[in-house]
Protein backbone atom coordinates (compact mmCIF):
# COMPACT_ATOMS: atom_id res chain seq x y z
CA UNK A 1 0.00 0.00 0.00
CA UNK A 2 1.56 3.29 -1.16
CA UNK A 3 1.73 6.10 1.42
CA UNK A 4 -0.80 8.60 1.56
CA UNK A 5 0.04 10.17 4.52
CA UNK A 6 -1.39 13.54 5.51
CA UNK A 7 1.13 16.06 7.22
CA UNK A 8 -0.77 18.51 10.22
CA UNK A 9 0.32 21.73 11.61
CA UNK A 10 -0.07 23.31 15.39
CA UNK A 11 -2.75 20.51 16.41
CA UNK A 12 -3.41 20.61 20.14
CA UNK A 13 -2.16 17.22 21.64
CA UNK A 14 -4.81 17.45 24.89
CA UNK A 15 -7.68 15.68 23.29
CA UNK A 16 -6.10 13.04 22.28
CA UNK A 17 -4.86 12.04 25.56
CA UNK A 18 -6.91 11.09 28.73
CA UNK A 19 -5.63 13.56 31.09
CA UNK A 20 -6.85 16.61 28.58
CA UNK A 21 -4.06 18.77 29.60
CA UNK A 22 -1.01 19.81 26.89
CA UNK A 23 -0.16 22.10 23.81
CA UNK A 24 0.16 21.48 20.30
CA UNK A 25 2.39 19.42 18.16
CA UNK A 26 4.34 21.26 15.58
CA UNK A 27 3.57 18.53 13.09
CA UNK A 28 0.83 15.50 13.49
CA UNK A 29 -0.18 12.45 11.15
CA UNK A 30 -2.13 9.37 11.14
CA UNK A 31 -0.19 6.34 9.97
CA UNK A 32 -3.10 3.84 9.13
CA UNK A 33 -0.32 1.17 6.56
CA UNK A 34 3.51 0.58 7.11
CA UNK A 35 4.60 2.56 4.39
CA UNK A 36 2.76 5.41 6.57
CA UNK A 37 5.15 4.99 9.15
CA UNK A 38 8.06 4.98 6.74
CA UNK A 39 7.28 8.27 5.46
CA UNK A 40 6.61 10.14 8.80
CA UNK A 41 10.05 9.27 10.23
CA UNK A 42 11.49 10.47 6.31
CA UNK A 43 9.83 13.52 7.24
CA UNK A 44 10.92 13.97 10.71
CA UNK A 45 14.51 13.33 9.56
CA UNK A 46 14.20 15.77 6.43
CA UNK A 47 13.22 18.61 9.10
CA UNK A 48 15.68 17.75 11.52
CA UNK A 49 12.56 17.18 14.11
CA UNK A 50 12.28 14.93 16.67
CA UNK A 51 9.70 12.01 16.21
CA UNK A 52 7.03 10.51 18.97
CA UNK A 53 4.59 7.59 18.33
CA UNK A 54 0.97 8.20 19.60
CA UNK A 55 -1.10 5.13 20.96
CA UNK A 56 -3.95 5.59 23.27
CA UNK A 57 -2.63 8.85 25.09
CA UNK A 58 -3.28 7.26 28.39
CA UNK A 59 -0.01 7.66 29.52
CA UNK A 60 0.98 10.43 28.51
CA UNK A 61 1.62 14.11 30.24
CA UNK A 62 2.28 17.03 26.98
CA UNK A 63 3.98 19.90 28.46
CA UNK A 64 1.51 23.33 27.79
CA UNK A 65 4.02 24.82 25.03
CA UNK A 66 3.74 21.02 23.04
CA UNK A 67 6.28 19.48 21.27
CA UNK A 68 8.21 20.38 18.34
CA UNK A 69 8.54 17.59 16.52
CA UNK A 70 6.12 15.18 14.68
CA UNK A 71 3.57 13.24 16.72
CA UNK A 72 2.49 10.18 14.73
CA UNK A 73 -0.58 8.13 15.91
CA UNK A 74 -0.62 4.99 15.16
CA UNK A 75 -3.49 3.24 13.61
CA UNK A 76 -2.35 0.36 11.63
CA UNK A 77 -5.24 -2.13 12.18
CA UNK A 78 -6.38 -6.07 11.71
CA UNK A 79 -6.38 -9.31 13.54
CA UNK A 80 -5.38 -12.38 13.01
CA UNK A 81 -5.92 -15.73 14.43
CA UNK A 82 -4.41 -19.36 14.11
CA UNK A 83 -3.97 -22.20 16.12
CA UNK A 84 -0.17 -23.29 16.46
CA UNK A 85 1.04 -25.85 19.32
CA UNK A 86 -1.88 -26.08 21.13
CA UNK A 87 -1.75 -22.25 21.44
CA UNK A 88 -4.30 -19.75 20.23
CA UNK A 89 -2.04 -17.42 18.47
CA UNK A 90 -3.67 -13.65 17.76
CA UNK A 91 -1.95 -11.15 16.04
CA UNK A 92 -3.27 -7.84 16.35
CA UNK A 93 -1.81 -4.07 14.92
CA UNK A 94 -0.78 -1.58 16.95
CA UNK A 95 -3.49 0.76 16.28
CA UNK A 96 -6.44 -1.80 17.65
CA UNK A 97 -8.25 -0.80 20.57
CA UNK A 98 -6.78 -2.89 23.28
CA UNK A 99 -9.60 -3.37 25.38
CA UNK A 100 -11.71 -4.09 22.25
CA UNK A 101 -8.93 -6.90 21.55
CA UNK A 102 -9.12 -8.83 25.01
CA UNK A 103 -12.87 -8.65 24.38
CA UNK A 104 -11.98 -10.70 21.41
CA UNK A 105 -9.87 -13.13 23.16
CA UNK A 106 -12.04 -13.41 25.91
CA UNK A 107 -15.44 -14.26 23.34
CA UNK A 108 -12.98 -17.06 21.62
CA UNK A 109 -12.67 -19.19 25.18
CA UNK A 110 -8.43 -17.93 25.04
CA UNK A 111 -7.08 -17.40 28.73
CA UNK A 112 -4.31 -15.12 29.24
CA UNK A 113 -5.67 -11.31 29.11
CA UNK A 114 -8.51 -11.20 30.92
CA UNK A 115 -7.57 -9.21 34.08
CA UNK A 116 -6.46 -6.51 31.35
CA UNK A 117 -9.42 -5.55 30.89
CA UNK A 118 -10.70 -1.75 30.98
CA UNK A 119 -6.89 -0.81 30.39
CA UNK A 120 -7.53 2.51 28.52
CA UNK A 121 -4.67 2.77 24.82
CA UNK A 122 -3.92 0.85 22.14
CA UNK A 123 -2.59 -2.76 21.22
CA UNK A 124 0.76 -0.81 20.31
CA UNK A 125 1.62 0.73 23.49
CA UNK A 126 1.47 -2.68 26.09
CA UNK A 127 4.85 -3.86 25.27
CA UNK A 128 6.52 -0.69 25.60
CA UNK A 129 5.32 -0.49 29.32
CA UNK A 130 4.75 -4.28 30.02
CA UNK A 131 1.52 -3.42 30.88
CA UNK A 132 -0.39 -5.81 33.20
CA UNK A 133 -2.79 -5.63 36.34
CA UNK A 134 -5.13 -7.73 38.41
CA UNK A 135 -2.78 -10.50 38.40
CA UNK A 136 -1.44 -11.09 35.01
CA UNK A 137 1.16 -8.65 32.67
CA UNK A 138 1.48 -9.06 28.68
CA UNK A 139 5.04 -10.23 29.04
CA UNK A 140 3.42 -13.68 29.99
CA UNK A 141 1.68 -13.85 27.06
CA UNK A 142 3.44 -11.87 24.33
CA UNK A 143 5.07 -14.47 21.59
CA UNK A 144 6.95 -11.65 19.68
CA UNK A 145 6.54 -7.68 18.44
CA UNK A 146 6.88 -6.58 15.15
CA UNK A 147 8.91 -3.13 14.67
CA UNK A 148 10.24 -0.88 12.32
CA UNK A 149 13.38 -0.66 13.46
CA UNK A 150 14.82 3.32 13.07
CA UNK A 151 18.52 2.80 13.12
CA UNK A 152 18.36 -0.03 10.35
CA UNK A 153 14.80 1.43 8.53
CA UNK A 154 14.29 -2.57 8.43
CA UNK A 155 10.95 -4.41 10.00
CA UNK A 156 12.15 -6.68 12.40
CA UNK A 157 10.12 -9.71 14.98
CA UNK A 158 11.33 -9.28 18.84
CA UNK A 159 10.82 -12.20 20.08
CA UNK A 160 9.56 -11.91 23.71
CA UNK A 161 12.90 -12.59 25.53
CA UNK A 162 14.66 -9.69 22.90
CA UNK A 163 11.83 -7.28 24.64
CA UNK A 164 13.54 -7.98 27.95
CA UNK A 165 10.03 -7.10 29.79
CA UNK A 166 10.49 -6.40 33.57
CA UNK A 167 8.11 -4.58 35.80
CA UNK A 168 6.56 -1.86 33.60
CA UNK A 169 9.65 -1.91 31.83
CA UNK A 170 10.90 -3.33 28.49
CA UNK A 171 13.61 -2.54 26.20
CA UNK A 172 10.89 0.40 24.24
CA UNK A 173 10.96 2.46 27.37
CA UNK A 174 14.37 1.54 28.68
CA UNK A 175 17.83 0.64 26.78
CA UNK A 176 16.47 1.72 23.33
CA UNK A 177 13.67 4.17 23.96
CA UNK A 178 12.98 5.53 20.84
CA UNK A 179 14.70 2.73 18.42
CA UNK A 180 11.64 1.13 17.68
CA UNK A 181 8.01 1.70 16.42
CA UNK A 182 5.71 -1.20 17.11
CA UNK A 183 3.57 -2.08 14.18
CA UNK A 184 1.90 -5.27 15.70
CA UNK A 185 2.12 -7.58 18.56
CA UNK A 186 1.51 -11.48 18.64
CA UNK A 187 0.08 -13.24 21.46
CA UNK A 188 -0.14 -16.75 22.57
CA UNK A 189 -2.81 -17.77 24.37
CA UNK A 190 -4.46 -20.66 26.33
CA UNK A 191 -7.54 -21.85 24.36
CA UNK A 192 -10.10 -22.98 27.00
CA UNK A 193 -8.06 -21.76 29.60
CA UNK A 194 -8.89 -21.32 32.79
CA UNK A 195 -9.03 -17.37 33.79
CA UNK A 196 -6.71 -16.11 36.83
CA UNK A 197 -8.36 -14.90 39.99
CA UNK A 198 -5.18 -14.09 42.05
CA UNK A 199 -5.87 -10.41 42.80
CA UNK A 200 -7.28 -9.89 45.75
CA UNK A 201 -9.94 -7.53 44.89
CA UNK A 202 -10.90 -10.43 42.78
CA UNK A 203 -10.96 -13.22 44.91
CA UNK A 204 -13.25 -10.75 47.29
CA UNK A 205 -15.59 -10.17 44.28
CA UNK A 206 -15.95 -13.98 43.73
CA UNK A 207 -15.75 -14.95 47.23
CA UNK A 208 -19.02 -17.58 48.20
CA UNK A 209 -19.63 -18.78 44.96
CA UNK A 210 -19.57 -22.30 43.52
CA UNK A 211 -17.29 -22.94 40.46
CA UNK A 212 -14.34 -21.27 39.13
CA UNK A 213 -15.68 -17.75 37.12
CA UNK A 214 -15.57 -17.75 32.98
CA UNK A 215 -13.15 -15.47 31.20
CA UNK A 216 -16.42 -13.52 30.12
CA UNK A 217 -17.67 -12.96 34.07
CA UNK A 218 -14.27 -12.47 34.91
CA UNK A 219 -13.33 -9.77 32.83
CA UNK A 220 -16.79 -8.19 33.67
CA UNK A 221 -15.45 -8.23 37.07
CA UNK A 222 -12.52 -6.68 36.33
CA UNK A 223 -14.15 -3.81 34.69
CA UNK A 224 -16.27 -3.25 37.47
CA UNK A 225 -14.06 -3.05 39.80
CA UNK A 226 -11.77 -0.27 37.75
CA UNK A 227 -15.22 1.64 37.41
CA UNK A 228 -15.29 1.45 40.86
CA UNK A 229 -12.08 3.33 41.20
CA UNK A 230 -12.11 5.11 38.16
CA UNK A 231 -9.82 3.48 35.92
CA UNK A 232 -12.10 2.80 33.49
CA UNK A 233 -12.91 5.53 31.16
CA UNK A 234 -15.76 7.47 32.04
CA UNK A 235 -16.73 10.75 29.54
CA UNK A 236 -17.73 13.42 31.92
CA UNK A 237 -16.11 11.88 35.16
CA UNK A 238 -13.47 13.93 36.18
CA UNK A 239 -12.14 10.85 38.89
CA UNK A 240 -11.11 9.30 35.36
CA UNK A 241 -9.55 12.37 33.62
CA UNK A 242 -6.01 10.59 34.31
CA UNK A 243 -2.96 9.07 32.99
CA UNK A 244 -4.20 5.66 35.12
CA UNK A 245 -1.66 4.93 38.00
CA UNK A 246 0.39 7.72 38.00
CA UNK A 247 3.56 6.06 40.05
CA UNK A 248 5.11 2.99 40.01
CA UNK A 249 4.93 0.13 42.74
CA UNK A 250 8.09 0.65 44.51
CA UNK A 251 9.96 -2.92 44.25
CA UNK A 252 12.68 -3.02 47.16
CA UNK A 253 14.59 -5.69 48.77
CA UNK A 254 14.30 -7.32 51.66
CA UNK A 255 16.92 -5.44 53.28
CA UNK A 256 15.35 -2.40 52.51
CA UNK A 257 11.48 -3.33 52.85
CA UNK A 258 13.08 -3.97 56.54
CA UNK A 259 14.51 -0.54 56.75
CA UNK A 260 10.67 1.18 55.06
CA UNK A 261 9.47 -1.47 57.69
CA UNK A 262 10.52 0.68 60.38
CA UNK A 263 10.46 3.98 59.74
CA UNK A 264 6.92 2.92 59.02
CA UNK A 265 6.76 1.38 62.67
CA UNK A 266 7.71 4.98 64.17
CA UNK A 267 4.68 6.28 62.96
CA UNK A 268 2.08 3.65 64.01
CA UNK A 269 2.00 2.27 60.67
CA UNK A 270 2.56 -1.43 58.76
CA UNK A 271 3.98 -1.31 55.63
CA UNK A 272 1.78 -3.82 52.96
CA UNK A 273 4.18 -6.09 50.79
CA UNK A 274 3.99 -8.10 47.76
CA UNK A 275 6.12 -10.95 46.77
CA UNK A 276 8.14 -9.68 43.63
CA UNK A 277 10.38 -11.13 41.39
CA UNK A 278 14.02 -12.72 42.25
CA UNK A 279 13.01 -12.38 46.03
CA UNK A 280 12.20 -8.82 46.19
CA UNK A 281 9.12 -7.61 47.85
CA UNK A 282 6.58 -4.61 45.96
CA UNK A 283 5.04 -2.17 48.49
CA UNK A 284 2.13 -0.29 46.99
CA UNK A 285 2.58 3.18 46.18
CA UNK A 286 -0.56 4.21 46.64
CA UNK A 287 -0.20 3.40 50.45
CA UNK A 288 2.97 5.49 50.20
CA UNK A 289 1.24 8.31 48.56
CA UNK A 290 -2.20 8.18 51.38
CA UNK A 291 0.07 7.87 53.96
CA UNK A 292 2.51 11.03 52.92
CA UNK A 293 -0.57 13.08 53.20
CA UNK A 294 -2.33 12.74 49.82
CA UNK A 295 -5.37 11.32 50.56
CA UNK A 296 -8.19 10.37 47.84
CA UNK A 297 -9.70 13.72 47.43
CA UNK A 298 -7.06 15.87 47.64
CA UNK A 299 -7.66 19.32 45.69
CA UNK A 300 -4.59 21.87 44.45
CA UNK A 301 -6.76 23.73 42.77
CA UNK A 302 -7.69 22.33 38.98
CA UNK A 303 -5.52 19.14 39.68
CA UNK A 304 -6.10 16.49 42.60
CA UNK A 305 -6.49 13.11 43.35
CA UNK A 306 -9.30 10.77 41.87
CA UNK A 307 -11.67 10.33 45.08
CA UNK A 308 -11.49 6.68 43.97
CA UNK A 309 -7.98 5.73 43.85
CA UNK A 310 -5.01 7.62 44.83
CA UNK A 311 -2.65 6.88 42.22
CA UNK A 312 -4.82 8.77 40.16
CA UNK A 313 -3.60 12.31 39.74
CA UNK A 314 -7.03 14.26 38.05
CA UNK A 315 -7.64 17.35 35.79
CA UNK A 316 -10.82 18.20 37.60
CA UNK A 317 -11.37 21.14 34.87
CA UNK A 318 -9.11 23.39 33.48
CA UNK A 319 -5.77 22.43 34.50
CA UNK A 320 -2.22 22.72 32.90
CA UNK A 321 0.79 19.94 32.46
CA UNK A 322 2.79 22.36 34.88
CA UNK A 323 0.06 21.66 37.58
CA UNK A 324 0.01 18.45 36.88
CA UNK A 325 3.81 18.18 37.20
CA UNK A 326 3.80 20.59 40.37
CA UNK A 327 1.12 18.20 41.99
CA UNK A 328 3.79 14.98 40.85
CA UNK A 329 6.69 16.79 42.54
CA UNK A 330 4.75 17.81 45.45
CA UNK A 331 3.89 13.80 46.09
CA UNK A 332 7.53 12.44 44.96
CA UNK A 333 9.15 15.06 47.64
CA UNK A 334 6.72 14.21 50.34
CA UNK A 335 6.79 10.81 49.92
CA UNK A 336 11.00 10.99 50.02
CA UNK A 337 11.06 12.90 52.76
CA UNK A 338 8.41 10.84 55.05
CA UNK A 339 9.70 6.90 53.84
CA UNK A 340 12.86 7.16 52.19
CA UNK A 341 11.20 6.31 48.70
CA UNK A 342 11.65 8.13 45.51
CA UNK A 343 8.21 6.69 43.66
CA UNK A 344 8.88 6.51 40.15
CA UNK A 345 6.50 8.12 37.44
CA UNK A 346 4.37 5.65 35.40
CA UNK A 347 3.57 8.12 32.32
CA UNK A 348 5.43 9.13 29.66
CA UNK A 349 6.25 13.34 29.78
CA UNK A 350 6.45 14.59 25.99
CA UNK A 351 8.13 18.03 25.37
CA UNK A 352 9.29 18.77 28.85
CA UNK A 353 13.30 18.84 29.37
CA UNK A 354 12.95 16.07 32.24
CA UNK A 355 10.53 14.09 33.31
Amino acid sequence: MLSRLKIQEHIPLAPFTTLKVGGPARYFADAACVDDVRAAVDFARSRGVPLFVLGGGSNLVVADAGFPGLVLRIGLSGIEERREDGKAIFEAGAGEDWDTFVAHTVAQGCAGLECMSGIPGTVGGTPIQNVGAYGQEVAETIDSVRVLDLESNQIQELCNPACEFAYRSSIFNTSRRGRYVVLAVRFALEPGGAPRIAYADLKKHFAGRDGTPSLAETRQAVRQIRLSKAMLIVEGDEDCRSAGSFFKNPVVSEEQYRTLAQVAASRGLEVPRFTAANGQLKVPAAWLVEQSGFGKGYARGAVGISRRHALAVVNRGGATAAEIVALKDAIQARVEETFGIRLAPEPVFLGFEKG
